[in-house]
């Protein structure tokens, strides 16, 4: 049985989920979108990614059709009509049907679609053993362009990024941008550990304001683990006692290597799978 789909307004059978060619969100990447987990049937964090959704939405001046209440239904309805416990949805906003121009305000209404399905973004003893990873070329986007905070359907800075992770043989890229700084990775938001301290970029370092991110922030705070939010550049990975990247589709998940590095001792630290394990509690309860 194929999974059901919600589009426009309402739920069809996944052969039967289309857009039109002109929409500008497959011409242009014009449009946005959250990625969202289930855990045990309850979406995870729902009103954090809505309303990122709805800023992202503001940011490029896309009238979301439904209200927020709304939307939530409709997530709701899509993962029971899935029969989804532990999986992942994904939103997407696009502009909705133009013409072959730019001009976006020729576009009379946006399209929802959401999928709701499984996913599992990295091998099991990954998180065990840690990523590999490497520092890219490609640098990330320049805030005067398209902000790296907006959650926009044209990913393809980040697609040529893991282009060149893949090429190298590792899980998963580090983005600097213009000014050097460490940014984010290609899909997860950046964490360290240096001297008991947990240091990750500021959002204004080209970074996604991410969900788990968020989350990793609060509980680490209520485990009296400091947090600073501070500039990182690609010498300070190089030295860290620990490393790991969080993300809605990966999770935590400790990284082992970075440019042919080794980070502490080989292995996820012991901060971060005590990160790990309250963030599982915290998603599960």
């Amino acid at each position: 049985m194929g999974l059901k789909v919600w589009i426009d307004k309402g739920i069809v059978d996944e052969a039967d989920a289309k857009i039109s060619v002109f929409d500008h969100g497959l011409l242009y990447g014009d449009g946005i979108f959250e990625g969202i987990r289930v855990y045990q049937g309850r979406i995870f964090e729902c009103r954090a990614h809505l309303e990122r959704l709805y800023e992202s939405a503001a940011v490029i001046m896309l009238k979301v059709p439904m209200e927020i209440g709304e939307l939530t239904e409709a997530l709701e309805k899509t993962v029971r009509a899935n029969g989804i416990q532990n999986g992942y949805i994904r939103l997407v906003v696009t502009r909705g049907i133009g013409d072959l121009g730019l001009n976006p305000f020729v576009c009379k209404e946006a399209q929802v679609i959401i999928i709701a399905s499984t996913v599992q973004l990295y091998p099991e003893e990954l998180y065990e053993k840690g990523l590999k990873v490497v520092s890219v070329s490609s640098v990330r986007n320049h805030p005067m362009t398209c902000p790296p905070q907006v959650k926009s359907l044209n990913y393809l800075n980040n697609v040529l990024a893991k282009i060149e992770a893949i090429r190298a043989g590792a899980g998963e890229g580090i983005m600097y941008n213009h000014l050097g700084y460490v940014a984010e990775a290609i899909a997860d938001n950046v964490f360290i550990v240096k001297n008991g301290v947990i240091l990750t970029p500021p959002v204004q370092a080209g970074s996604l304001d991410g969900i788990t991110r968020r989350v990793i922030i609060r509980l680490a705070e209520k485990e009296n683990i400091r947090v600073t939010e501070m500039d990182l550049t690609r010498f300070d990975l190089y030295v860290a006692d620990e490393m790991f990247l969080t993300g809605t589709a990966a999770e935590i998940i400790g990284v082992a290597e970075i440019d042919g590095r080794v980070i502490g001792a080989g292995v996820p630290g012991p901060i971060t799978k005590r990160m790990r394990k309250k963030f599982f509690e915290y998603a599960h309860s």
